[in-house]
């Protein structure tokens, strides 16, 4: 019997990386309390309640596949974990197992909400130096466009970081997975900072799945 089948399982986030950018492999570096990942790299988030349910579902993909733990979260409302791998096709398959255990359809997951979007141009000095207090990956330099995202369910930051640094010359300055929202900063000029925000909203705008 699956899991889906003796618990309400609530299937939040469930996203597939295809290519880990440089700076977003070595933020996760900086995070992460798994194996670590290298660029080039593709990765699964998936997020769920109840939030013990991550324990079964890792267990299942790692005895299934050929993919390495990276991140195994469990907060008051919600689980999250990652998985990784040099071969998409692991990954993939990663996310078929998940769902076969839950007795879900990749249609069934929530689809991400952009609760906010910001383009704060010509940051200020005394700004700059507060936010990279909190800062884990490149400094903001005064002067710069900020990009400032923020999306629910919290784990779909991750696809939208990793796009805009596919799509624009930004910096990838700090971004946070987990909670009730995800966020990003990235900084750059103005041109390339909005290049990014087009790319991350339109990767988010192309998941399918049920509204919140």
């Amino acid at each position: 019997m699956n899991a889906a089948a003796t618990e309400n399982v609530q299937l939040r986030t469930f996203c597939h990386i295809d290519r880990m950018q440089p700076q977003f492999a070595s933020f996760i570096g900086t995070i992460t309390q798994g194996d670590p990942v290298i660029e080039g790299w593709a990765a699964l988030y998936v997020e769920m309640a109840p939030g013990n349910m991550v324990f079964r579902m890792i267990d299942k993909v790692v005895k299934g596949t050929d993919v390495r733990p990276g991140s195994q979260i469990v907060e008051r409302h919600y689980g999250m974990f990652e998985v990784h791998s040099a071969a998409q096709a692991e990954v993939l398959l990663a996310g078929q197992i998940v769902l076969e255990e839950l007795g879900l359809s990749q249609a069934d997951r929530v689809a991400p909400k952009v609760a906010s979007v910001q383009v704060v141009t010509n940051v200020n000095p005394f700004q700059a130096q507060l936010l990279n207090r909190f800062n884990r990956g490149t400094m903001i330099l005064a002067g710069e466009t900020m990009l400032v995202l923020e999306v629910e369910p919290a784990a779909y930051i991750t696809l939208a970081a990793n796009e805009a640094e596919k799509a624009a010359d930004v910096r990838l300055n700090h971004f946070s997975s987990v909670g009730a929202f995800g966020r990003l900063w990235m900084s750059g000029t103005e041109a390339n900072v909005v290049a990014a925000k087009d790319a991350a909203l339109a990767a988010l705008a192309a998941i399918d799945g049920r509204a919140l």
